[in-house]
């Protein structure tokens, strides 16, 4: 080969470097986190959700508790079956259940658990009766299904849902005066309790 085509043949390998360096870009900035967006009740399909009777927890996403509060969580406990634990204002016992609380500063409170051993559909709309009639509760009227059979009551200053999921009893409560809030931060429960 002759030096003139050896001198040709190295300037078009650099004209041709060059031509593809220029076509390459600057690496993209990785997309944007995606921000927590939350469901309304109403246009979630709770039919369709497998509930895990086991710890969930840890699942929950920290910007759900965060919306559900109002503000980032003060304080948080969480309990397993067998655990000693109180279980409501005044009484603690060993549960049967897995659960959790998150608490803010200014005292509300976000709660979550689903009961360890089985419940049938029979025992499920005995627990709901049951809510129904504690002390201080009032069931809320055309709210949203949380399962089959499902309630939704309001204590005091605290929505609480219930309802069977397969054989699981899923409970969920929140202090506030919104459904809508409520019925929210259940469907970040159902999420993370679920089993799928």
């Amino acid at each position: 080969m002759s030096t003139v085509r050896r001198s040709a043949a190295a300037v078009a390998c650099v004209v041709l470097a060059l031509v593809l360096l220029g076509c390459t870009s600057e690496p993209e900035d990785p997309p944007a986190e995606p921000e927590a967006s939350s469901t309304p009740l109403q246009d979630f399909a709770t039919d369709d959700v497998a509930i895990a009777r086991g710890e969930f927890c840890a699942r929950v996403a920290p910007d759900a508790v965060a919306a559900a509060l109002g503000a980032e969580p003060a304080d948080a406990d969480t309990w397993a079956n067998g655990d000693r634990t109180r279980l409501s204002d005044g009484v603690r016992d060993v549960a049967h259940e897995y659960g959790c609380s998150w608490t803010a500063a200014d005292g509300s409170v976000a709660r979550a658990w689903v009961f360890a051993p089985p419940v049938t559909t029979s025992a499920a709309a005995a627990l709901g009766r049951e809510s129904r009639r504690a002390d201080g509760c009032r069931p809320v009227p055309d709210a949203p299904a949380y399962g089959d059979p499902s309630v939704a009551v309001r204590c005091g200053d605290e929505i609480a849902f219930h309802g069977l999921f397969g054989d699981a009893w899923l409970s969920c409560s929140l202090q506030t005066s919104e459904l809508d809030r409520a019925g929210r931060w259940c469907v970040a429960v159902a999420q993370a309790a679920s089993s799928d």
